[in-house]
């Protein structure tokens, strides 16, 4: 007896993301579905190309298939991704899907270490991302990527002057380094950081982006209230360290995003030098700073941890080499920095879920 498309997706509505908490059928996720005889086809379109989740849900589709419709079915099932959107609208950035801050209660956690490998290891999930080094007194991402010598391009776009970021790894890069000398300390007052900020946005070409990372200086003050008054956020992430002292400063962090005149959602806390692993022994954890604190602040504060990232030695040098460490594939530093970027894609997805079902109701 033949397979119907209707016995297919009555079978895929068993089936639901892990996140968005639906079915796949009634978030039309199932695309180009082709049923000939005992094969089926279709193709899942998740929400983003980092999801975690990828493997389970292909293994449940077919399962659902074979349990629900003909155990003796061949099911082929092509996973591809198409990013989901804020709906708030961004004048200055049209193009842009998804824009996230990392942000820090504190310097000298790792802000720009975080920033850095989360946006290549976004772009090697297959997302199409961008990097503004906002950090205005002290950027550093022109050091990270390797581009210190580079100088972005202008060109006229529609009769307008544009400012065409440099590309690095995969990720389109403006940092206020590009335009300063760097061996000289910027001193602006906060009126001119704050213009110079908003410049980056609305003076370059970013094309189309599935997302866009905000590498914020440390601390709270008129950058981040520029800034959450001119870019809609999808969301922002709170690095931190193990110790007390850090942990103190990221909860004030978390508390500035959720003012109701800032109101930003807070994706989580990731945290940095959360152990020493050995080069010579990759599976041994050392706590030398203390062990899980991000752990019990986000329990505390009610949001996830995205990360815990170890203290490795390669990760400074390869930040000072112009190589973020998440490019060295294997390497534990490596898978930590990509589930971090997977989970944080995981809460852009879900932050994007509920302002639509805020819309809808």
């Amino acid at each position: 007896m033949s397979i119907t498309k209707e016995q297919v997706l009555e079978a895929l509505k068993n089936v639901d993301d892990p996140d968005l908490h639906k079915d796949l059928v009634t978030l039309g996720m199932i695309k180009d579905l082709e049923v000939s005889g005992k094969k089926v086809n279709f193709t899942v379109v998740l929400t983003t190309p980092a999801c975690p989740m990828k493997e389970m849900i292909h293994k449940a589709c077919v399962n659902a298939v074979l349990h629900f419709v003909d155990k003796e079915a061949i099911v082929d099932v092509k996973m591809t991704a198409n990013v989901t959107a804020s709906k708030n609208g961004a004048p200055l950035l049209p193009g842009v899907r998804n824009i996230i801050a990392v942000a820090s209660g504190k310097g000298g956690v790792g802000k720009s270490t975080i920033a850095s490998n989360l946006a290549v290891a976004l772009a090697k999930q297959g997302a199409s991302v961008g990097l503004v080094d906002a950090d205005i007194y002290g950027p550093s991402q022109t050091i990270m990527f390797d581009v210190v010598h580079e100088k972005p391009m202008i060109r006229p776009i529609n009769g307008v002057n544009k400012i065409i970021p440099v590309e690095s790894y995969g990720v389109k890069l403006l940092s206020i380094g590009f335009f300063a000398d760097t061996s000289q300390a910027i001193v602006w007052r906060g009126p001119m950081a704050s213009k110079a900020l908003t410049q980056m946005f609305s003076d370059a070409d970013w094309g189309e982006l599935d997302y866009m990372i905000i590498d914020l200086p440390p601390g709270t003050g008129d950058i981040h209230l520029s800034l959450v008054g001119a870019i809609p956020l999808n969301g922002v992430l709170i690095v931190s360290t193990p110790q007390q002292v850090a942990l103190a400063d990221a909860q004030k962090g978390v508390g500035m995003f959720q003012l109701p005149q800032i109101n930003v959602p807070v994706l989580g806390i990731v945290e940095n030098m959360a152990y020493f692993t050995p080069a010579e022994l990759p599976d041994n954890k050392y706590y030398i700073f203390g062990k899980d604190g991000a752990k019990t602040l986000a329990e505390k504060l009610g949001v996830p941890l995205l990360g815990e990232i170890p203290l490795v030695q390669s990760i400074c040098e390869a930040g000072d080499a112009g190589r973020p460490a998440v490019m060295q594939d294997n390497t534990p530093q490596a898978k930590a920095f990509m589930e971090m970027a997977s989970n944080v894609a995981q809460q852009v997805s879900i932050v994007n879920s509920r302002k639509v079902e805020l819309v809808n109701s």
